[in-house]
């Protein structure tokens, strides 16, 4: 018996897969999300599409990196690095430009940061030459330099904050930025860890009860 031939498959419209197919490319985004997102988008003004489009393109050609901090900014240096309202004695050094955001969000934090551009991994081939860390002993050694005759002397910096993700890899990121920074006299502080607010102990693990334990304030 004869197969029978598979079925052409007739796609309701390219365009609209060719959109799916470049939203699914985003982090996090399936492709049933991608579906609905294409299907949102279809629904919106063509103004409004259009204004996203430009921020995208205007994004990808306007946005750099701060030659100092290495986060995404308009300007280099960014407006944290040049602001003089900034506490420049501490540094908080994050994993990702995101990590600043959210940061920032709290309003608490009034010093500068540092951007290492991700973690120490080996598994995926993330080592420490991959990482802005010799750009950060730099800053922190320069600060404490002499500078030449008629300059003036920088602030020099006094603590230095580790707010990497509390796994594996930020461990060992941390460990190893906190034995670089060592001979240079800095203080080297980590952001505590513990129960989220609205939390059950009950529900919490072993190490994360250890940690809220060890971060207890008084």
């Amino acid at each position: 018996m004869l197969a029978r031939p598979l079925p052409v498959m007739h796609l309701p419209s390219e365009t609209v897969e060719s959109l799916v197919e470049q939203l699914s490319k985003l982090p996090t985004v399936g492709r049933k999300t991608a579906q609905r997102l294409a299907a949102f988008i279809l629904k919106m003004p063509r103004e409004e599409v259009v204004e996203i489009a430009r921020a995208m393109v205007a994004a990808k050609d306007r946005v750099k990196t701060c030659s100092v901090c290495f986060n995404v900014t308009d300007n280099d240096p960014c407006p944290v690095c040049q602001s003089e309202r900034r506490d420049r004695s501490v540094i908080c050094v994050v994993e990702e430009p995101s990590d600043v955001i959210a940061l920032e969000r709290t309003g608490e934090f009034r010093g500068l940061y540092h951007v290492l551009g991700g973690v120490i991994s080996p598994l995926d081939g993330v080592g420490p030459d991959d990482l802005h860390i010799s750009a950060l002993v730099g800053r922190v050694a320069g600060s404490k330099a002499t500078p030449p005759d008629g300059e003036e002397m920088p602030t020099p910096v006094e603590e230095v904050i580790l707010a990497m993700n509390p796994n594996v890899e930020g461990d060992t990121t941390s460990y190893y930025v906190g034995q670089m920074l060592a001979p240079f006299g800095v203080t080297v502080t980590r952001i505590a860890r513990g129960l989220p607010i609205g939390g059950d102990l009950e529900f919490a693990d072993e190490a994360t009860l250890s940690r809220a334990l060890e971060g207890r304030a008084g």
